[in-house]
């Protein structure tokens, strides 16, 4: 596989940056973040309140951007965004659902007059079927999912536990290569080259749990995968890394 091979032009940037598609990515993240910790902790119907404050917020954000369809797309990308946390714990925690997510997106949508819907679902479904479209949002979007599961098995106490995040893990990672089968594998080596750092920087306590699972999750891509796709994310992760190496030896220097 050839690594120089150009991305295709993101035909959505123009009603959405690079910066603006990333600040969505993170904002969906920090949103499902709370939203988790509020289902978790409260086994009951989700706070209506809180709930209407964190779509207020949202809702501000769409609002804020120049055009109605660049306000669309900033919702497309973060239910596209919800939606993918919400897929991804519940697959990785074996949730059957996520109330206070589901509710959070319904006050979403349930904001849109027809016009703006439509705009909405456009934009939501050219995400999911472009691969090129929107891909600084998915790169920090993925990154951010598969981090935050990687940590998680990090901070496991067994290897029970390891393997019950290992596995839905390296799932998800087969599943995204073969969803963006030009650009998954992008993404994937993108995720690898943030754990091999998180690693080498102590960002977790050193642990053979840690070790451990991250061993496993590259043995099973590395079952899954074709030999020349595993071979370009390591190659495309490895330069990344090094790359970290050189600038923190200059940072230290």
């Amino acid at each position: 596989m050839n690594t120089a091979v150009p991305i295709p032009a993101d035909q959505l940037a123009a009603l959405a940056n690079a910066d603006t598609q990333r600040l969505a990515a993170r904002m969906a993240q920090d949103v499902f973040a709370g939203v988790f910790r509020q289902a978790v902790v409260a086994d009951a119907a989700p706070d209506v309140g809180v709930l209407g404050e964190v779509a207020a917020h949202c809702y501000d954000w769409c609002q804020a951007a120049a055009s109605d369809e660049a306000r669309a797309l900033r919702l497309a990308l973060l239910i596209s965004g919800l939606d993918q946390w919400g897929l991804a714990y519940t697959q990785a925690f074996k949730l059957d659902a996520i109330h206070a997510l589901t509710a959070l997106i319904g006050g979403l949508r349930t904001r849109l007059d027809a016009r703006n819907d439509m705009l909405f679902q456009t934009y939501f479904e050219q995400i999911d079927a472009v691969e090129s479209d929107a891909i600084d949002f998915k790169v920090d979007l993925r990154r951010g999912i598969h981090l935050a599961l990687w940590h998680a098995m990090a901070a496991c106490e067994n290897a029970e536990q390891v393997a019950g995040i290992v596995q839905p893990l390296g799932s998800m990672m087969v599943a995204l290569n073969q969803q963006m089968p030009e650009l998954g594998w992008r993404l994937l080596a993108d995720a690898l080259a943030n754990i091999q750092i998180a690693l080498l920087s102590d960002i977790v306590p050193e642990s053979a749990q840690a070790q451990e699972g991250t061993q496993q999750l590259f043995a099973s891509l590395r079952h899954a995968l074709s030999p020349e796709r595993y071979q370009a994310i390591l190659a495309y992760s490895g330069q990344a890394v090094v790359a970290w190496q050189k600038a923190s030896r200059a940072g230290t220097a």
